[in-house]
């Protein structure tokens, strides 16, 4: 299981509710991490490869994304920059586009309704398209969501969830991904449920599988406690996205890129400063 040789990124995520920065743990007892703008331009001032917007509770509360925020937080930064949140239509995509988004990202309207993912590759370009896949491995399949034909069976280790994690689809994950991707996504964000905020690592089986299922980069997301924990993701997907780890101090950008470095991956160039 290999993941490309392209250099590798690393993606800071802001999860935003109510206005501010949140992290919790598998999705629940969410704290406060701080400003969106503020810790924005220190990740962009870090040299991070990129940013990622999520309005965690915009699908559940059936609203719209936080469009003024979106685009003071774009104002400020100078790398790719990747909204989610509550997306559901074209013309939402082409708010967020001109508000300052760079991709947008589509989980839970995915589900409901894959032919937006097609329609967005095809008037956007698939490099504007990130598709996110939450997942859970299973315990008690769920019943399946509509018909995709994809439901977990007897061979399924990973089930789909929406709407911040709070919906069970019964859906397999890695079939799912693998749809996307034909569907025209240019990126899969994939999140374990299980390892979010658990600080013990990402989970390789779920991220490798679906890596080795597509042909186009997965960011690896949910688990990251330390450097290496980063350094194995790496090494059998394209990004990790990470969170805690950043916003309460723990490290920084250039120290993950200088030890994956040295353990061998290829890095973009990150700032030599660390912010305090």
């Amino acid at each position: 299981m290999m993941a490309s040789m392209l250099a590798k990124r690393i993606i800071p995520c802001l999860d935003v509710a109510n206005g501010r920065v949140v992290k919790g743990t598998n999705f629940l007892d969410l704290r406060d991490a701080g400003d969106p703008v503020e810790l924005a331009q220190i990740y962009n001032d870090q040299g991070a490869d990129e940013l990622v917007f999520l309005d965690i509770t915009a699908s559940h509360e059936k609203r719209y994304i936080l469009r003024d925020l979106v685009a003071r937080v774009a104002s400020q930064i100078f790398i790719p920059f990747t909204v989610g949140g509550g997306i559901g239509d074209l013309d939402t995509i082409k708010d967020l586009l001109d508000n300052g988004a760079d991709k947008i990202s589509i989980n839970s309207a995915a589900v409901r309704h894959p032919d937006l993912i097609a329609s967005a590759s095809r008037k956007y370009g698939a490099q504007c398209v990130v598709a996110a896949v939450d997942a859970k491995a299973i315990t008690e399949p769920s019943e399946p969501y509509g018909d995709l034909g994809i439901a977990v069976d007897s061979g399924s280790q990973f089930e789909v969830f929406t709407h911040g994690g709070r919906k069970a689809t019964g859906i397999d994950a890695v079939k799912w991904a693998r749809r996307l991707y034909e569907l025209g996504a240019g990126e899969l964000l994939v999140t374990s449920m299980d390892r979010d905020g658990a600080k013990i690592g990402y989970d390789l089986a779920l991220t490798g599988a679906i890596a080795d299922a597509v042909r186009i980069p997965v960011i690896a997301s949910g688990g990251a406690g330390t450097i290496g924990h980063i350094v194995d993701a790496l090494r059998v997907c394209d990004a990790a996205l990470l969170a805690s780890m950043l916003h309460f101090r723990e490290t920084t950008v250039p120290e993950i890129k200088t030890q994956c470095r040295d353990a061998g991956l290829a890095m973009r160039y990150a700032a030599p400063s660390a912010v305090s």
